[in-house]
């Protein structure tokens, strides 16, 4: 592979922008790579002509993201994945194409990080998992909570005990159901519901922090066949006595809401994203803000993969093995709140 990582990005929607954006601040930090290439049916898109949308946010205002006689742009995935100039492709397309496209990509011998949830079963991440296994890439889900630097903090506190053992652990992620890509977020066939698109990045943590429950209980409320809140309790006999995790979608204009509480044996720490500061730390009788790198989740895992295929560290933060014990933890609370009975959680 040549010494700068050629990169192509498949599906320039949301997600797609951020992983750009990501991937040209770290060659200005640095990083030897560009992005070479970018697949989308928009030609607007091919252009590096994007419009701003994130979250609950639309408005009509586009940004040029690219030059396009510097970029290569695809309209379709064959044209784009028979490119041998293109060392790794990010694909941030719709869930139901991540099994096949992961797939072709791996065995065309290109290094792959696939947006989240990889699939909807832990049969299908299995799939594309043992196809990683023999192609000898690195296919890299992205779990970004695990490099989010807040909680990038509270994990290292956790491991190091430096304010005593994580007595307990809540977690919190709400926002308003999707005003965009309608068809695809209301088809639980398609998007999983919020349980597996929204919560799987706590439910995750949680197996990041302190390794796979026991058990799981989780409550939620369906809207039709998808969950789309759920609160889950982990059950962990030698760890943590608290665990829980919410996560939703609630009413069309609810904000986002992201946060943690963590009870330490010396010391609580609580971020809430929608706060000034946002990490506050209390211990002896008072409080302190706590800074954290301004960098996102995105630009760190982009970061920590680039430095992987360089070959200068392993991809032991977020492997494709993670993206399956968390799907099949996902199964496990699915069958809870269906059931409304404490669930098991098998192995990987």
């Amino acid at each position: 592979m040549n010494t700068t990582i050629n990169i192509g990005i498949l599906g320039l929607g949301y997600m797609g922008t951020t992983h750009l954006r990501a991937y040209q601040l770290a060659a200005c930090a640095g990083f030897s790579c560009k992005v070479v290439a970018v697949c989308d049916a928009d030609a607007d898109r091919r252009q590096g002509i994007v419009e701003r949308v994130g979250g609950n946010i639309s408005d009509a205002v586009k940004d040029q993201l690219f030059h396009p006689a510097q970029v290569k742009g695809y309209a379709d995935a064959d044209s784009f994945l028979a490119d041998p100039s293109i060392d790794l492709v990010s694909i941030c397309t719709q869930t139901e194409t991540h099994v096949d496209l992961a797939t072709r990509a791996l065995n065309s011998g290109k290094h792959v990080l696939l947006e989240k949830p990889v699939a909807l079963t832990s049969a299908d991440v299995r799939k594309v998992a043992a196809v990683a296994e023999a192609s000898g890439r690195i296919l890299m889900p992205a779990m970004c909570m695990r490099f989010w630097p807040a909680w990038s903090w509270l994990k290292s506190q956790i491991d190091t005990e430096a304010f005593g053992k994580c007595l307990s652990l809540s977690l919190q992620r709400l926002s308003g159901s999707p005003t965009w890509s309608h068809e695809f977020y209301n088809d639980p066939l398609r998007s999983g519901g919020a349980i597996i698109d929204m919560h799987i990045h706590d439910s995750d943590f949680v197996r990041f922090c302190f390794g796979n429950p026991q058990s799981v209980s989780s409550i939620g409320y369906k809207t039709g066949e998808a969950i789309n809140h759920v609160t889950t309790r982990y059950h962990y006999p030698s760890g943590p006595r608290m665990v829980t995790a919410e996560g939703g979608w609630l009413s069309a204009g609810f904000g986002f809401r992201m946060r943690f509480i963590a009870r330490f044996e010396h010391a609580t720490a609580d971020f809430d994203i929608g706060r000034t500061p946002q990490m506050v730390l209390s211990r002896d009788g008072s409080a302190e803000g706590v800074h954290v790198d301004p960098l996102s989740g995105y630009d760190h895992e982009i970061r920590h993969l680039l430095d992987a295929i360089a070959g200068k560290k392993s991809v032991s933060i977020a492997s494709i093995s993670d993206a399956v014990a968390t799907a099949r933890l996902l199964e496990a609370e699915v069958e809870s709140v269906d059931t409304g009975r404490t669930v098991g959680v098998a192995g990987v």
